[in-house]
């Protein structure tokens, strides 16, 4: 009987690795010619045996396509036909026994699971040994099952590895998939397409989305980029990996803590910031995190006690310095505009603290008014924006954002004097 996965009863198991440590034990026996030529005539009755077990046997062999059951029946006869090969000489390694596989199309391990290829291997080894006292000369009808059980360890073997091969291929396919879908985002480009590979990727859409962008080791291989892969996938439901040169990008989904899924896969980038963009409702707005995260990762050489990892949404300034306009446009309408907007001189107050070396008592001796009244719209400040003026990091983010606000205030006066020609 073949060994093969979750099939075997115990007993059925004992018997066979006893059978085996009989068979490590003494020699092979040589085959006779007789046996040989019996074998070879019986190829052609043992593949129609084989192929009528299948048929009432095994239920999913019924339901294949004709095309299908036909390469099964090359495959049965193939490795019928390498059996008898083998048995010429069992003293030399079964070498062609992947042979019966060739038979077959690659399509073939679509249609057909690894577990249903063992089904059908132990089913024409079962056969072939159940008509081995028909088959063999008289007197040598054990030496012939014997050799059948020794010959069906390795066709399961080979039929591992076949099925290993395609796994390998489908799984690079995928890889490059994923890139062509993670790039894709990247640019912004989150069309119809897109989101049909990223269905085939698995992709089940379900919660909000991130992008997390970090540096990867210089060596970082094949292997290591498949364990950020799996960790990514472990920690949120929908994962997409891309590595881009010396940068890797994460896109996480999930209906569970994003932050945390993120902060779980630190260990698999390298020394360098790892930066989280904002979340977003679904996929199709991505690239808007994608964006602010990646211009965070160009921008959080500028702060030096930067968080690990850090959120893009807390580099605005630096995303303002090297370029970012969507940085910009978010201080003005999140600080600058609420600020102009509250009135009651709390704008006017914030511009006497930070521009005095921000002093309590210089800023109320520039506004006329007390400390503590200073203090109180500061805290004013601090309720509007989210940012406390009395912070440090937190003052230079107010600092940034009266200036880029105060610089697009005097802009849209020039233009608006140029429109009126005055």
């Amino acid at each position: 009987m073949l060994p093969h996965m979750g099939s075997a009863s115990s007993s059925d198991r004992r018997g066979i690795v006893a059978s085996e440590e009989t068979l490590s034990a003494r020699p092979t026996p040589p085959s006779s010619a007789a046996n040989l030529q019996r074998l070879r005539d019986a190829i052609g009755p043992l593949t129609t045996a084989a192929l009528r077990r299948l048929d009432g046997d095994i239920p999913w062999y019924r339901s294949l396509s004709a095309e299908d059951r036909a390469f099964v029946g090359l495959v049965a006869q193939a490795g019928i036909g390498a059996f008898v090969t083998w048995y010429a000489d069992p003293i030399r390694p079964p070498s062609g026994v992947g042979e019966m596989f060739a038979a077959a199309p690659p399509e073939l391990t679509r249609s057909i699971s690894l577990q249903h290829t063992l089904q059908i291997v132990r089913t024409v080894v079962e056969v072939v040994e159940s008509h081995a006292d028909q088959v063999a000369e008289p007197g040598t009808e054990r030496d012939l099952r014997e050799a059948v059980l020794r010959y069906s360890r390795e066709v399961a073997f080979s039929a591992a590895e076949v099925y290993a091969r395609a796994a390998e291929v489908r799984g690079a396919w995928d890889a490059r998939l994923e890139a062509l879908v993670v790039d894709a985002i990247v640019r912004g480009d989150t069309n119809s397409s897109v989101r049909s590979r990223v269905s085939a990727l698995g992709w089940t859409g379900k919660g909000r989305v991130i992008v997390v962008v970090g540096t990867t080791d210089d060596h970082l291989d094949e292997v290591e980029a498949s364990e950020l892969r799996r960790a990514a996938r472990r920690a949120a439901q929908d994962a997409l990996v891309s590595i881009q040169g010396t940068r890797a990008v994460v896109v996480l989904g999930s209906e569970g803590d994003l932050l945390a899924a993120a902060q779980s896969l630190l260990p698999r980038f390298g020394p360098g910031p790892v930066v989280i963009g904002p979340s977003t409702a679904d996929l199709s707005e991505a690239s808007r995190s994608a964006a602010a995260a990646l211009a965070g990762l160009d921008a959080v050489a500028a702060w030096s006690h930067a968080p690990r990892p850090v959120l893009a949404d807390d580099l605005l300034p630096e995303r303002v310095l090297v370029g970012d306009d969507t940085a910009r446009r978010t201080l003005i309408a999140s600080a600058y505009l609420p600020l102009r907007d509250a009135g009651g001189s709390v704008l006017e107050t914030l511009r006497a603290y930070l521009g005095t070396g921000r002093s309590l008592e210089a800023a109320a001796r520039d506004l006329y008014v007390h400390p503590n009244t200073v203090r109180y719209r500061l805290r004013k400040v601090s309720e509007i924006t989210g940012w406390d003026p009395l912070d440090a990091r937190e003052s230079f983010v107010l600092h940034l954002a009266l200036a880029v606000g105060e610089l697009d205030a005097a802009r849209a006066i020039i233009v608006e004097k140029r429109q009126t020609g005055v």
